[in-house]
């Protein structure tokens, strides 16, 4: 056992649940907070919750244990749920970017856009992506012949890695998982990209430096959560997997999987002045109730 890695991994678990579980009621009993944009950030911060669940504590279990094994059933679960929760989230990012679109280039028809119906579709349309992209690959990762090692040099169940133990040449079936991780990715990111050059370009146009700043800083929260999510799954999956060496997988992987999920309250919360706002007034009515 490490116990340095595992009081770490503990400590990131930890505070990734319950800082997204701040954020989920924090959202749920403000008011002022009742509107698409955080309606979006709430599923965010569930799915992020769900997403580090998913191999954490696993990790966490391996650390502890000298047996590390993991039935093959299992296995096929925690790929299911890991790539179910990472499409959605590629999706709901996409959403979330919809929503900024229209509330900076459609101003005036914003809520009429952007009404309860449309999110919940939204949403509802980014869970049956992720569903049918997960069911998807895992069944074809694992209706495929293994043989020889059973041992993943990894520390879950992830797509490249499993890959390794299937029998024969691979090098047909890497180039499908490519080309079908490049659809699942990039359809949410080109989305992304024709919301911020519309986004950007409406912005420039706004006379006052300080109207510009204003219509930026809605945006700048998703913006840097986009790039760090997008930057690894994209140099992750889309590329050849004997590119990198399997530590480097490990460390992008690490990166999606652990270290985003801790980082992405942390931007929404210090980044964001109404949700600053909503914390302090939250913090004020708990621990000065007769105030």
């Amino acid at each position: 056992m490490n116990p340095v890695l595992f009081l770490v991994f503990l400590c990131i678990y930890i505070i990734t649940v319950l800082g997204n579980i701040v954020i989920i009621i924090i959202i749920s009993v403000d008011p002022v907070l009742h509107i698409p944009m955080y309606f979006f950030l709430r599923t965010l911060s569930f799915l992020e919750i769900c997403y580090t669940s998913v191999t954490l504590p696993k990790i966490l279990a391996n650390l502890v244990s000298e047996s590390k094994t993991m039935p093959f059933a299992s296995c096929a679960i925690q790929m299911y749920f890991f790539l179910f929760f990472g499409v959605t989230e590629c999706f709901l990012l996409a959403s979330m970017a919809y929503d900024r679109y229209s509330a900076i280039c459609n101003t005036l028809h914003y809520t009429a856009i952007m009404n309860k119906r449309v999110c919940i579709q939204l949403t509802g349309g980014s869970y049956i992506c992720g569903t049918l992209a997960a069911m998807g690959h895992t069944t074809f990762v694992f209706t495929l012949p293994f043989c020889g090692s059973n041992v993943i040099n990894h520390f879950f169940c992830e797509i490249q890695p499993v890959l390794k133990l299937v029998c024969g040449d691979t090098s047909w079936i890497e180039i499908l998982i490519i080309l079908g991780a490049a659809f699942v990715l990039m359809m949410p990111f080109m989305l992304i990209l024709v919301s911020y050059i519309c986004i950007i370009s409406t912005i420039l146009k706004i006379r006052s430096t300080e109207g510009r700043r204003r219509a930026f800083s809605t945006c700048s929260s998703h913006l840097i959560v986009v790039t760090m999510f997008y930057g690894t799954a994209l140099i992750m999956y889309v590329r050849p997997k004997s590119s990198f060496s399997p530590d480097v997988n490990k460390l992008l992987s690490l990166f999606y999987s652990v270290v985003t999920p801790i980082l992405n309250p942390i931007i929404y919360s210090l980044r964001n002045k109404e949700m600053k706002g909503a914390l302090r007034k939250t913090g004020m009515k708990i621990f000065h109730p007769e105030k």
